[in-house]
């Protein structure tokens, strides 16, 4: 065999190989830069990072099968045309807005320095560990919730399930929160699992308006005046639209389209979480949130929740964000909250 037989072969089996450690769902850690990053079949579906420039470790982007980004990219990468209220709307987060007396859910870095003392910030502490493989892959992290005050009061273990299935990206997360002191989420509706979505996926009708949070402090979100906003939303319990806000249920789904594209975004709540059916925070404006730890803040007729972690004692939370290529059927998405139900039972 000659040298340019033998290099041609070596070539082939270089690119087959390569070929081979692009499929799949990688997940590869970088720690130097603040961050992980998921791909499938080595194209982006997120990564996990937490910048300087944030309070809490997020996910960012959020790219759908078809290679759209259904997350707004203000503040950490901003596009034309966006909004940009409420800069502590970052990819997909988990925090609260009230845990003993300290906002983690508004903190940013447009806090004014005299609120800070009442601000909360979770600082990512460790990767744990990741795992690759073919269709699924895993990220463990560790973080705490720091007070204004710089008391450690929550230790947070986040567990993310990477997976695809056909035309479907599915994230998993379990979160599981252990009190170094007595943590108290004092009925807020500033909470839990939150995302900001993309542009499109914006209501047509949205009025906009005031919002403030627990302390009053008030955000101007202007109406819908930029055209390609679409987005409608859809609960397990038939509410629809803005009807779909401070309502119930186990799964909420936003279908939207871009350039003839339909997308879809869903969050299932687990019935293993506390409260559950969760309430959902779910603006026109482009928030989309879980909240099982508000209750009266939703339903001024039912008592206040004040959900309370003893010291030493844990709590954990599980959920499923789900992106399809398409509006989904009341009845399959019912069918995938019950599977979701049977994979943590």
């Amino acid at each position: 065999m000659n040298n340019l037989l033998c290099g041609c072969l070596l070539a082939a089996c270089t690119l087959q190989g390569m070929a081979r450690a692009e499929q799949g769902v990688k997940v590869t850690a970088d720690e130097a830069h603040q961050r992980v990053d998921i791909t499938i079949d080595g194209k982006p579906f997120t990564s996990y990072v937490w910048p300087s420039v944030l309070k809490k470790p997020v996910l960012f982007p959020l790219i759908a099968a078809d290679g759209v980004d259904v997350v707004r990219g203000f503040p950490l990468a901003p596009r034309p045309g966006e909004r940009v209220d409420h800069p502590h709307h970052a990819g997909i987060w988990f925090n609260y807005g009230d845990v003993n007396g300290f906002d983690f859910w508004n903190n940013s870095d447009a806090i004014k320095p005299a609120d800070q003392p009442k601000m909360g910030t979770i600082h990512q502490q460790k990767i744990v560990s990741t795992k690759s493989g073919r269709d699924r892959g895993e990220l463990v992290a560790e973080s705490v919730w720091t007070t204004g005050g710089g008391q450690d009061i929550l230790e947070q273990k986040a567990r993310y399930v990477f997976s695809r299935h056909k035309d479907e990206r599915i994230i998993d997360l379990i979160v599981t929160l252990h009190a170094l002191d007595r943590a108290v989420f004092h009925d807020d509706k500033e909470g839990l699992l939150g995302l900001r979505v993309a542009r499109f996926l914006e209501s047509a009708g949205e009025k906009g308006g005031t919002f403030t949070d627990a302390n009053g402090r008030p955000t101007e979100v202007p109406a819908s005046n930029l055209p390609g906003a679409s987005g409608v939303y859809l609960t397990s319990e038939g509410k629809q639209g803005d009807q779909a806000w401070g309502t119930r249920g186990r799964w909420c789904a936003l279908t939207g389209n871009t350039e003839g594209q339909v997308i879809t975004i869903a969050i299932f709540d687990h019935s293993g979480n506390p409260n559950y059916p969760t309430y959902w925070h779910a603006r026109g404006y482009g928030l989309f949130a879980a909240n099982p730890l508000g209750q009266h803040i939703f339903d001024p007729k039912a008592p206040q929740l004040d959900y309370t972690v003893e010291k030493n004692q844990n709590v954990t939370f599980t959920y499923r964000i789900l992106l399809l290529p398409r509006a989904p059927l009341a009845g399959e998405m019912n069918r995938d909250a019950d599977a979701f139900a049977a994979d943590y039972r």
